[in-house]
């Protein structure tokens, strides 16, 4: 199914890792401002806030940072025409997120990419990035850019399995380590 801004949802089942109980992934266009958007952005950013402090300072997010900083990035650039936010669901509980905003016309940049503990290694990670990935295209974008941490060692796998190379800085992000990009072949 596609939107108004040409972004498909993408659909796919799955088997979990455990038990043998069958759920369905979808990916589709999120409001930033939605309560499902919110709760995803407080978990994503408490997650990395989190391990980079227990990485370099051996303790978690002080409780008034975190909140400056949700606060301080609500996520308006994730809207159309030059961005967007999708949410992936799994049997229809919000289980991930993925920003893609434009820094170009043909550059698009994958941000807020995160999974749910619990819900990793069902395959929505791969879902979810390829819907960043048409949603980039949508937006007009050839190529995806995107930084990460040393430390998030599963994004940065991720990464290199759907093809993306690790590049010089393309931004001054104080926290990256990390830079890649992919191009885009047109949807076809």
């Amino acid at each position: 199914m596609t939107d108004a801004t040409g972004t498909t949802a993408h659909t796919s089942g799955t088997t979990g890792t455990t038990g043998t109980a069958q759920g369905t992934w979808t990916v589709a266009p999120e409001a930033f401002g939605s309560p499902v958007a919110a709760a995803l952005w407080r978990a994503y950013y408490m997650e990395v806030s989190d391990r980079w402090y227990e990485l370099h300072e051996g303790r978690s997010t002080p409780p008034d940072e975190l909140e400056r900083e949700i606060a301080a990035e609500p996520g308006a650039d994730f809207t159309p025409p030059g961005g967007v936010l999708m949410v992936a669901r799994y049997g229809g509980e919000p289980a991930g997120m993925a920003g893609v905003r434009l820094l170009d016309a043909s550059t698009g940049e994958l941000k807020r990419f995160f999974v749910r503990k619990e819900m990793r290694g069902r395959g929505g990670a791969a879902l979810l990035l390829a819907a960043g990935e048409d949603a980039a295209r949508a937006l007009g974008a050839g190529r995806m850019v995107l930084d990460t941490r040393h430390d998030l060692v599963e994004a940065r796998a991720l990464y290199a399995r759907h093809g993306y190379e690790e590049i010089e800085a393309y931004n001054s992000n104080e926290y990256a380590e990390h830079w890649f990009s992919k191009s885009l072949a047109p949807a076809g």
